[in-house]
């Protein structure tokens, strides 16, 4: 059976050719929580739009790569890494058709060598012990060329008391703007910040926003 209008019987081909199967992650959330979805998507949208046009990049905590093809959109190649094997090995067989290449490693112990354009972290630094903050963000700089761009996104601590309980366990390095800037600055010699609600990104009173960004352009 062909569909009834033939402009969409392409899309009923591609998908009996490549159905698109979600990670675990994001399955869990739209089973759940379907609305935050677009939150990721809107994440994810600005790291491309920021990254356009780079060539080799580093996604430092990938998940299940959820935001990947968007990302992937812009830029030449990405090295995803994270430190949960699963997901690596999931990911592997999902995204093959993304221009990405899947590694496991954590940042706070290991150094992807090479002289990266650009590197993104969403949502990884809150899960980042207190202790291994300052590795974090040396090890993502010492990877990046001297004129690299570093974008990281996280949970806003002012939001902290309307997190989910489950958010709240795994959030142990909550961020304000000023302690991201602070962090950002030691390696970065030019720093912007962003503010988050919901999908939208802006440039609002810091601490109404839910969700931060920043951004360290030009390595120290």
């Amino acid at each position: 059976m062909n569909a009834k209008e033939s402009q969409n019987q392409v899309q009923f081909d591609n998908y009996k050719i490549n159905p698109t199967l979600l990670g675990p992650y994001t399955t869990h959330i739209y089973n759940n929580d379907p609305k935050h979805l677009v939150f990721l998507l809107s994440r994810y949208k600005f790291v491309a739009k920021m990254l356009e046009g780079k060539n080799k990049v580093l996604d430092i905590g990938v998940g299940d790569g959820f935001g990947l093809p968007i990302v992937s959109q812009t830029v030449n190649h990405i090295l995803a890494i994270d430190w949960e094997p699963l997901l690596i090995d999931n990911n592997r067989k999902r995204l093959s058709h993304v221009n990405c290449e899947f590694k496991y490693v954590d940042i706070t112990e290991n150094i992807p060598c090479d002289n990266y354009d650009a590197a993104y972290s969403l949502d990884v630094i809150e899960h980042i012990p207190l202790l291994k903050n300052d590795l974090y963000f040396k090890n993502i700089a010492s990877c990046l060329s001297s004129n690299g761009v570093f974008v990281v996104g996280t949970p806003n601590i002012a939001a902290f008391q309307y997190a989910s309980e489950e958010s709240k366990a795994g959030h142990v390095n909550l961020k304000s703007h000023k302690s991201l800037r602070s962090d950002l600055e030691k390696y970065y010699y030019n720093v912007f910040m962003f503010s988050m609600n919901d999908e939208i990104v802006h440039t609002g009173f810091a601490p109404m926003s839910h969700y931060i960004f920043g951004m360290g352009v030009g390595k120290r």
